[in-house]
Order: structure tokens, then C-alpha cells, then sequence
């Protein structure tokens, strides 16, 4: 009974396994249709507002503020920061605390095939995606799906959509500071709002607009 339910377990597992690495190799080029975040969200909030657009319709000033504010080795990496990783797995054996250390390409494996939550388990799958997308996409292509399936509000998802939500402008038109306080809100994009910031993120959208310059030899993969 117990070698039955195994070796059942690994059949599951393997076809996971190889039901994802399809679906990796097909959004190299389709969009993803949804992710099982707006999925989760829906009954709540009643509504998926997105608008999927080429990279090319998303102002520079967007990819660099995301860059800036949320893996500034976005380039650097091979889908995992591993200095990150590292310094994330040390505070946690200090404090006991997992905190994030999840890259752009993370971020874009945890939106299409897992779920919110931390854990290392979740942490691993994940890696392991996120290590299968880099290698089988360019560098653009992770960063086009990223700023089209990332949660920018309560039913808002995709650089697009919330440009026109809070500057009632298209993503192509943004500025560095509306950028930059887009970035900002990313933590926690159901507690804060670009168009209305606090004081922290405005602040945080400050800093993130200083950074930009100063990493200009750190967006060269995109060009």
C-alpha cells in the first residue's frame, strides 16, 4: 500500500514537473492567460483588470525603477541572487525570520505556478523554476511578463493597467518619479497606492528615482 501511494506520489510529481517546464517553454512566447494569484484573489475582489502590452509599451523609466527597487543584479544573476540568498539564510539562523531575497525572475516563477506565502520548501520550488526561465528566456522576456502579471492593487494587475489607474496615463508615458512610486508600493501593493503615498513611500520612491543613475551599467541586458 505504502510503495502503491509512492510511487503514485512520483508520478504526480514528475508530471508537475514536466506540465510546468511546458508551460515555461510556451510563455517564452505567449502571454500567460492568468496566474493562480489572480485566481486566488478573485472571489474577493471580483475582478482581474489587466492589460497585457509588449515591453516596448512600458516606459524605460519602469524597468529601471523595478530594477532599482527590487533586484538591482537583475542582470547579474542567473535567476537567483545567491550573496541574497545567503544573507537571507543567515538572518534567519540569527533571528529565526525568513525574509525575502526572491529576484524579478522569482517573482515571475512564484506568479505563474505557486502561491503567496513564505516557507523553504515553497523557497525551493521555486528557485528551481525561476533557474528553468533563465536559462530558457532572454532577460526582456522575464521582465515583460514580470511588469504584466505583477500585482499593482486590488484587482489591478500589470504595469498598464495601474499606470492608467493612478496617473491616468499609459505605461508608456510615465515618468521617473510616477515610476518610482509605482516601485515603491511593490512590498505591499494592497496597503499602499502610488497616487497616494505616505510619507515612507515617498520617501522609499525618492530613493529608488537616486538609484536609477547610479546603475546604469546594470541595465544592460535589456538593450
Amino acid at each position: 500500500m505504502v510503495r502503491r501511494f509512492l510511487r503514485l506520489a512520483v508520478k504526480i510529481v514528475v508530471a508537475l514537473a514536466v506540465l510546468v517546464l511546458a508551460l515555461i517553454v510556451l510563455y517564452r512566447w505567449v502571454d500567460p492567460p492568468v496566474t493562480p494569484l489572480m485566481l486566488i484573489r478573485l472571489p474577493a475582489e471580483g475582478r482581474i483588470d489587466r492589460h497585457i502590452v509588449p515591453l516596448s509599451a512600458i516606459s524605460p523609466e519602469l524597468w529601471h525603477a523595478v530594477i532599482a527597487s527590487e533586484d538591482n543584479r537583475f542582470c547579474r544573476h542567473h535567476g537567483i541572487d545567491w550573496g541574497a540568498v545567503n544573507d537571507a539564510v543567515n538572518e534567519y539562523d540569527e533571528q529565526g525570520r525568513l525574509r525575502g531575497a526572491s529576484t524579478i525572475t522569482m517573482q515571475v516563477a512564484r506568479n505563474l505556478f505557486l502561491w503567496p506565502g513564505r516557507g523553504f520548501v515553497r523557497k525551493g520550488i521555486e528557485a528551481g523554476i525561476a533557474l528553468t526561465i533563465d536559462a530558457l528566456w532572454p532577460k526582456r522576456r522575464v521582465l515583460e511578463v514580470y511588469l504584466n502579471v505583477i500585482e499593482w492593487g486590488d484587482g489591478i494587475y500589470g504595469a498598464e493597467t495601474a499606470s492608467r489607474a493612478y496617473f491616468r496615463v499609459p505605461a508608456a508615458r510615465l515618468s521617473r518619479h510616477e515610476a518610482a512610486l509605482m516601485a515603491a508600493v511593490l512590498p505591499n501593493p494592497r496597503r499602499w497606492s502610488p497616487a497616494w503615498p505616505t510619507e515612507y513611500i515617498a520617501g522609499r520612491a525618492d530613493a529608488i528615482a537616486g538609484r536609477i543613475p547610479k546603475l546604469d551599467g546594470y541595465y544592460d541586458c535589456l538593450r
